[in-house]
């Protein structure tokens, strides 16, 4: 990966009362903030580490610039498709700011060198950021690398060690970046989209969780008549404590306030045995979403509201029961051995299949456009 050093703006925390709130605003309110002296830009180019502590570990990767053409060549790979509407809000949004907000999350297979340089590097140097989020309970920390020795030796282990990644979360943020370099490349003097905002973590520094549904529709389909259909497909059993499922093709399902183990039948997971990888979500957008509720469009139905697994079963059971009409699908996180055989093979996961934690905050690096 061709990664490049640059100077960053970032929040002053110093005039901050609350990181949560900041963070939280900085996509409505980023220009007032900036006009309000709440963001300073860093003096020099540099390469930033940005480390996540939670209450069960730490998670550190690094941020840089990457040349645009390495999406156009395929060494950023995606695995969700695009929408143009959301394209159109992310230039919208670019355009107001000026300035990206947040970098997409790449991920790569770990590459040991770079974990332990990484490691090295904190651990000799005090960070320019440290904060806590109290609502997320994790410490955000930032440390910037300025030696040019430092840069190059990065640079080189990132050239040899990571010759592809992968987007983990930013689908939008880096379709809409090569959308704008390709159109103003010839005409603009004023904005950069020359370049991607990327903040890189190993897979080993990433978490996939799982992404659940809640779809509302019980009440035209029988409730006697939905457990009759849905045994068809499943071997069900009834749970006496909820939990999530144990493995890939187990499912969860919270309805009518208990708790059911799903098994895809046999015959479900023959009738895809030639897909290259067979996802839990697929099949039952196909199978239940489709065949027992009508749902067609997963990506633009309003029956379905997705659970970020975050949240956890409480999160799920909450949105369950503010309606007898609603039942809830806990899934098994997909493997990042599955989402990069099918990001490698050019093709797209199911809409919301990933969720991966930690997450960056929206303000803590910015990337300003001015060329």
């Amino acid at each position: 990966m061709k990664i490049k050093p640059f100077r960053a703006t970032y929040p002053n925390f110093d005039f901050i009362a609350s990181p949560d709130s900041f963070c939280d605003d900085a996509k409505h309110s980023f220009r007032e903030f900036q006009d309000n002296g709440f963001f300073e830009k860093f003096p020099q180019n540099a390469l930033y580490i940005y480390q996540i502590e939670t209450e069960q570990r730490k998670h550190t990767g690094l941020v840089a610039l990457n040349d645009v053409e390495d999406f156009f060549a395929g060494n950023i790979k995606k695995h969700e498709k695009t929408l143009s509407e959301r394209e159109q809000q992310q230039m919208q949004l670019f355009l107001k700011w000026n300035a990206i907000l947040k970098p997409v999350l790449l991920t790569y297979p770990p590459a040991p060198a770079i974990g332990v340089w990484l490691e090295n590097f904190t651990q000799a140097h005090k960070p320019l950021i440290s904060t806590r989020f109290v609502k997320d309970r994790q410490t955000h920390r930032v440390w910037v690398i300025t030696e040019e020795t430092d840069i190059l030796q990065l640079q080189k282990l990132f050239a040899e060690q990571v010759t592809g990644s992968y987007i983990a979360d930013g689908h939008h943020r880096v379709t809409t970046v090569a959308l704008l370099h390709e159109r103003l490349k010839d005409k603009s003097q004023d904005l950069n989209f020359d370049n991607l905002f990327c903040a890189y973590f190993a897979s080993d520094q990433l978490e996939i969780l799982d992404y659940n549904r809640v779809v509302e529709g019980l009440a035209d389909v029988n409730a006697t008549h939905f457990m009759v259909r849905m045994s068809k497909i499943f071997d069900l059993d009834v749970l006496e404590h909820p939990r999530k499922p144990l493995e890939k093709h187990e499912l969860v399902m919270y309805v009518q306030k208990n708790w059911y183990s799903l098994r895809w039948k046999e015959a479900v997971l023959k009738s895809h045995a030639k897909d290259r990888v067979v996802f839990d979500a697929s099949l039952l957008n196909e199978f239940v979403l489709d065949q027992i509720f009508g749902i067609t469009d997963v990506r633009t139905d309003q029956r379905i509201t997705y659970i970020e697994g975050a949240k956890g079963l409480d999160g799920v059971r909450k949105a369950v029961n503010e309606s007898d009409d609603r039942i809830g699908f806990v899934l098994y996180p997909v493997s990042f051995d599955d989402m990069t055989r099918m990001a490698d093979a050019g093709e797209s996961l199911p809409p919301k299949s990933t969720y991966f934690e930690p997450r960056l905050k929206s303000g803590m690096l910015v990337k300003m456009l001015k060329a």
